[in-house]
């Protein structure tokens, strides 16, 4: 049942971003790569089966026609829930960027700690991609990310302090930078 229900994840997800033919900001390739990634880091820090699931479904309502009702039907109330902690709610009519992610921010503030651990593992796969591909938007990420953590120390400790390790040393380097 455990590996069954990550496998039926897995593919939903990878048939509900390849519907919409969504492939990965900068690289073009599949967007599935960035489920695999966060899952993959999850799964290193929990064997719950349905937190795994989560996290291959994390982007799927945001990102696809999936809605929560979609979730629910087909993988039950507890990956619903975790989805839902995940899926940003803020829309463009919110305002600008800055209020958005605020907004989606105290929606995450609520979210339990496995949500949590998602939202770590995804924060920190979004960041190798955002620091290695787009240095202009890094800075605005990073600081993004810094709020985010604020709320996000009930997540896993070990992928916490990873992120965490990740904006100590973008800022250090950015240190760096300006006194060369």
């Amino acid at each position: 049942m455990n590996d069954s229900l990550i496998n039926r994840a897995k593919q939903y997800a990878a048939s509900a971003h390849e519907a919409v033919n969504q492939v990965r900001k900068y690289t073009n390739e599949p967007y599935i790569i960035h489920p695999a990634t966060v899952a993959s880091k999850v799964k290193q820090v929990t064997d719950d089966p349905r937190v795994i699931a989560a996290a291959w479904l994390h982007d799927t309502v945001e990102d696809t026609n999936v809605t929560l009702e979609d979730i629910k039907n087909e993988f039950g109330l507890k990956i619903h829930d975790l989805v839902e902690s995940l899926t940003d709610i803020s829309k463009s009519s919110d305002g600008n960027r800055k209020i958005r992610k605020e907004l989606d921010r105290q929606h995450t503030k609520q979210a339990s700690p496995e949500a949590k651990t998602i939202k770590l593992a995804d924060l920190i796969d979004n960041a190798h991609s955002i620091l290695s591909e787009d240095r202009k938007f890094a800075k605005v990420f990073i600081q993004e990310m810094k709020l985010l953590l604020e709320v996000l120390s009930e997540g896993d400790t070990s992928l916490y302090e990873e992120a965490l390790d990740i904006v100590k040393q973008y800022e250090s380097a950015a240190i760096k930078r300006q006194l060369a």
